[in-house]
């Protein structure tokens, strides 16, 4: 919005043209997504709490969680608000790759909201029955595929890229429906059952978030995308705004989030951040990336898999308690110890996937 009406200034002063900078336009995504958290945060906690939209505490879980019952959840919407409203400020809205990872962000986020109503406010443990939240996931999902499928101008753009080794690609061609479609309800699925500790999620979203922001300018720039030799996708750069959104709304809902946590994002964050990432990876052609940089949201999805196979086929269990960070803590790690461990790793873990612009 504010791109439009700074291209219609220039005519009047030349300096109105700083904002065709992508970079620029970046960092004034995060500013004004963190700032916005920072300023409207006290206000939703306050209100949640009023309302009494407060969390529910498994009983079965570690002791030390229960005295997290009441904390305000649906803290998430905060956060995609800010997204929203940052990206379409200095986003350039006549760009397909924005409105595709903005509206199904959204979506998912709406799957989520349904959940957290229906568990917090008509007090139904249940939420929303695994078959339909996972229906919903999947119709937004395909759509999001089906759309890219059909939009794509050029092969790289459905094509799935080997990190490591220079100039490797594999045409998925159909594939490429499947493959999204997976990568965005998996990648939903894996940050949801990460966040149950304070701040364990957001943090390693925003660490990802703003890596796939870095592939993404480069992708969007012929001249480094051919010096790395990372398909060049015109248009895909513009993901930078939305990537910095989410890194500043992140941030600033980490400063509520941290430990002891003040508010949680709920399944509304959760669901929508996670398909954000997923998305966000599949227009920079970067799934396998994705795959090592959100290593922490994969092994916590391993291990509830293997948690589930294991005592359904063999009738024991592998972890004390299953996504593993429960499992840690049920050896005796402190919450703050397990917390800041998984962000280290993730750390590494994104520096590595950085690491393959080069190392090919």
């Amino acid at each position: 919005m504010l791109l439009l009406i700074a291209e219609y200034l220039q005519q009047y002063h030349k300096g109105f043209a700083v904002f065709q900078y992508l970079t620029l336009r970046g960092i004034l995504g995060i500013l004004t997504a963190l700032v916005m958290s920072l300023w409207l945060g006290p206000w939703m906690i306050r209100t949640l709490r009023s309302l009494q939209i407060g969390q529910s505490v498994r009983t079965d879980g570690p002791q030390s969680h229960l005295s997290k019952s009441g904390t305000p959840t649906m803290g998430g919407a905060l956060i995609l608000a800010c997204i929203a409203i940052s990206t379409l400020l200095w986003g350039d809205l006549s760009n397909r790759y924005v409105w595709i990872v903005l509206v199904t962000t959204l979506l998912f986020g709406a799957v989520g909201w349904v959940d957290d109503y229906r568990k917090v406010i008509e007090k139904d443990s249940r939420g929303l029955p695994g078959r339909w939240k996972y229906f919903w996931q999947s119709v937004f999902g395909l759509g999001a595929a089906i759309t890219l499928y059909s939009m794509a101008e050029l092969p790289a753009e459905t094509a799935l890229i080997f990190p490591f080794l220079k100039g490797v690609s594999l045409q998925l061609g159909i594939g490429f429906v499947v493959l999204t479609y997976f990568v965005i309800v998996g990648s939903s699925n894996a940050v949801n059952l990460t966040d149950g500790l304070d701040g364990l999620a957001i943090l390693p979203t925003v660490l990802v978030g703003g890596a796939l922001g870095v592939f993404a300018y480069l992708s969007g720039h012929v001249t480094f995308a051919n010096y790395l030799f990372i398909p060049y996708i015109p248009g895909v750069g513009e993901l930078i705004v939305f990537c910095g959104a989410l890194v500043g709304a992140g941030l600033g809902f980490l400063w509520f989030n941290t430990y002891p946590a003040q508010v949680f994002m709920g399944d509304v964050g959760a669901l929508a951040l996670g398909a954000a990432l997923g998305l966000v990876a599949v227009m920079v052609r970067q799934e396998i990336v994705l795959f090592i940089m959100g290593g922490v949201f994969v092994v916590e999805t391993l291990s509830v898999v293997i948690q589930v196979a294991s005592f359904k086929l063999r009738g024991k269990r592998v972890f004390r308690m299953a996504p593993i960070h429960h499992h840690f803590e049920l050896q005796g790690w402190p919450e703050p110890r397990v917390i800041v461990r998984f962000w280290i790793v993730t750390v590494v873990l994104v520096l590595i996937g950085l690491a393959t612009l080069k190392l090919r």
